[in-house]
């Protein structure tokens, strides 16, 4: 987990949240360009994936990653992430955020965060390395 503030979201909205060294290596790096990025992070937590998978609201900038193969945990990407260092771009900050969720679990696992700008799209050999087919969590242990 990048964060001591993120920590404190544990329990409060999800029952656990966690993330990848990998995750936390990009964090670290992308913190160092857009320095609101954890309050960010924290807000989308607290808003957005709550909305998403605790109300069921429909958000339309977060998209399920298709054909991973993947059982019981479904990745998906944030696509509508608010980045105030990046002001006047409100959701179009192009930082995208990849993670998993098991609801089963009532988890969150951060994956990979990136800005558009450096790189395309999600890196689907970190998820599937992550993630295995046919586990009954979902996580690669």
């Amino acid at each position: 987990m990048p964060t001591a503030s993120l920590k404190k979201l544990v329990g409060k909205v999800f029952t656990n949240i966690k993330s990848i060294p990998a995750f936390d290596k990009d964090f670290k790096k992308l913190k160092k360009k857009f320095r609101t990025l954890e309050d960010d992070l924290s807000t989308c937590i607290k808003t957005l994936l709550k909305l998403f998978h605790k109300e069921k609201k429909k958000i339309d900038g977060i998209f399920l990653i298709p054909e991973l193969g993947i059982e019981n945990t479904k990745v998906y990407k944030v696509k509508s992430f608010t980045c105030r260092s990046l002001m006047g771009r409100g959701v179009k900050s192009g930082i995208r955020i990849i993670y998993a969720f098991n609801e089963e679990e009532d988890s969150i696992i951060f994956i990979e965060i990136y800005f558009k700008g450096d790189k395309e799209t999600e890196d689907r050999k970190r998820i599937l390395k992550e993630f295995k087919k046919g586990d009954d969590n979902g996580r690669n242990t």
